[in-house]
């Protein structure tokens, strides 16, 4: 049987998986913050500090009922790569008006697009 410390140990080290993302958000005024694919946004407060405290306990107790069978395992992002690649669906009038915006910056749309999304 564990102890009480390497069982908060194995909870530390499971939570390790899953990445946190905190934002700021103009519509609420405050950070808020998420830890996907764990969970969505699902706190918020007026400092990054106070958010990451609240995410690491969501996280830990989220990670509490995946040991405990209550809500399956979600597949872990550590160490997934990504081809820098995918395709989106937008309407032709929106397609029109970012080709003629990247153009008039002269740039190519991909640049245009990337630049956008980097800054989103």
């Amino acid at each position: 049987m564990s102890t009480k410390r390497e069982h908060k140990e194995e909870i530390r080290r499971l939570s390790a998986r899953y990445p946190r993302v905190i934002e700021w958000s103009e519509e609420d005024h405050c950070y808020v913050g998420s830890a996907p694919p764990l969970a969505g946004q699902c706190c918020h407060g007026a400092t990054e500090a106070k958010v990451a405290a609240q995410l690491a306990v969501i996280v830990a107790d989220l990670v509490q009922d995946v040991i405990d069978g209550k809500i399956p395992e979600p597949e872990s992002q550590a160490g997934k790569s990504y081809s820098g690649k995918f395709v989106i669906r937008i309407p032709s009038a929106v397609h029109k008006k970012l080709a003629l915006k990247a153009m008039a910056r002269g740039e190519s749309l991909n640049q245009f697009v990337a630049e956008a999304l980097a800054h989103a």
